[in-house]
């Protein structure tokens, strides 16, 4: 339910009190822009160590199995994290309780995590020997990493939807920095090779769970002693409340890791380790500011659908602006990238990844064209979002995400690395052009319009979370 918006049976002053929370609300959820940001920064460091410390095969399996980590925990958990922080914050909002929508969320986490627990034991040997090469402490590294990321997603939608943001920020930069203290110990020589930068990724979700008991200790505090039962038939009702909202939130989030960690895997299947390793490289020159770009993009929506539910006659045309603004600034950081990359980018990913690879300078300027484009989209995705046009933009998502993976496996371009540059830079273009045309042209869905404080727009805001933390 949105906090600014009345109804039936609302008090008088609900309005007033809706506003105060709002910015409550705003002032709370800086701190996830900023969490946000320095996890990017932090998660890059990671990488940064790991590129220089181990071998070109040995670094290019890390990166195979944070890809496979990553695309399976956003599919397997992602949902549970948004079923909580939007049915937290819809029974606190109207003063209900929630211990049915915690037992009922518990129920299918724990059920998805025994799943994926069967699976990957029942196909351990492809697993690991041909995704991670025959090595047993990356496979057993992925199996542990993905369970435990169960219990750091459902903790992540808990204290979101409590919009406990200082937590929340906390529990994602503690797991970049124990990841990153793994690489950074080996750096220094205290542990040594490929299994101990591995063991981060899965000392991440399981070190940062430590701040877990302090959400869970304040909540049992402020709790009533004795609040009454949730019919089981309202609970079932209140889960599927939005279900169209939440299902393309996750059809967007699952289209982005698609694009962000689809190209790895697919080289790897192709040439290997090290080719992998050397195409995360290439690609990282988009993700790395997209990950910081993530502190705006969850910024950005409030202030947007707050303008667009906004009865200032200004309020539009300020709409537009604001997003005009946010594309100029991309635009102006791309040509100062391309710049930078034309002058010195083979150099600089040497410096930045070790002189193990060898870079071309027109890879790196597509990459660089195709980092434009996706930040572009993902900007013009939070304003088609804040016109109430989330399901027409997850279809465009999602398929760029099949265009884009499809071309991969197309032999037009024979070279498999320049296949994967291309095929992000024409997939991300052609997003970019749909969404924009969604975004001039809406057609609105009001139950659609996450007005600032709601569920919808916390749901928006975790999606804009980046999947790599």
């Amino acid at each position: 339910m949105a906090l600014l918006r009345k109804g039936p049976g609302v008090p008088a002053d609900a309005s007033s009190t809706g506003t105060s929370a709002t910015a409550d609300y705003g002032k709370t959820a800086s701190f996830l822009a900023i969490g946000v940001g320095l996890t990017g920064v932090i998660t890059y460091v990671y990488f940064f160590i790991a590129s220089h410390v181990l071998s070109k095969p040995d670094y290019g399996q890390i990166t195979v199995l944070w890809s496979a980590v990553f695309i399976t925990i956003s599919t397997l958990y992602r949902p549970v994290e948004q079923l909580l922080s939007r049915h937290i914050s819809e029974h606190l909002v109207k003063g209900e309780p929630i211990g049915g929508t915690t037992r009922n969320a518990s129920l299918i986490q724990l059920g998805l995590a025994a799943l994926f627990a069967v699976l990957a034991l029942a196909f351990r040997g492809p697993l690991q020997n041909d995704l991670l090469e025959g090595n047993e402490t990356l496979y057993w590294v992925f199996f542990s990493a993905v369970l435990f990321y169960a219990a750091s997603y459902f903790a992540r939608g808990f204290l979101a939807g409590q919009k406990r943001f200082g937590l929340f920020t906390a529990l994602i930069l503690s797991e970049s920095v124990f990841r990153t203290l793994f690489a950074v110990l080996v750096a220094v020589s205290l542990l040594e090779g490929q299994s101990a930068v591995a063991i981060g990724i899965v000392a991440a979700p399981s070190l940062s769970l430590m701040v877990v008991p302090l959400a869970f200790a304040r909540q049992a505090r402020s709790a009533p002693a004795a609040p009454p039962r949730e019919d089981a038939a309202e609970s079932a009702v209140s889960m599927a409340h939005g279900s169209g909202f939440a299902a393309a939130v996750l059809v967007i989030m699952f289209s982005e890791q698609a694009f962000l960690n689809a190209g790895p895997l697919i080289v790897r299947g192709l040439q290997g380790a090290a080719a992998a390793g050397f195409i995360f490289n290439v690609l990282m020159l988009a993700r790395a500011p997209l990950q910081v770009f993530q502190a705006v993009s969850t910024s950005i929506l409030p202030h947007l659908t707050g303008l667009h539910t906004s009865d200032d006659p200004d309020s539009e045309r300020e709409f537009h602006r604001s997003v005009r603004m946010v594309l100029l600034g991309i635009a102006a950081f791309a040509a100062f990238t391309g710049l930078v990359v034309l002058i010195a980018g083979p150099l600089l990913m040497q410096i930045a990844f070790s002189d193990k690879y060898s870079y071309d300078r027109g890879e790196l300027l597509l990459v660089t064209a195709a980092m434009g484009l996706y930040l572009c989209s993902v900007t013009v995705n939070q304003a088609c979002v804040a016109q109430g046009q989330v399901r027409r933009s997850a279809a465009r998502w999602i398929a760029c995400a099949a265009i884009f993976i499809g071309w991969n496996f197309v032999p037009l371009v024979s070279n498999e690395f320049h296949r994967v540059e291309l095929g992000f830079l024409l997939a991300a273009g052609v997003l970019f052009g749909l969404l924009y045309l969604i975004y001039r042209r809406p057609h609105e869905r009001a139950s659609d319009v996450p007005a600032p404080g709601s569920a919808e727009e916390l749901e928006m805001r975790l999606a804009a979370v980046d999947e790599n933390t």
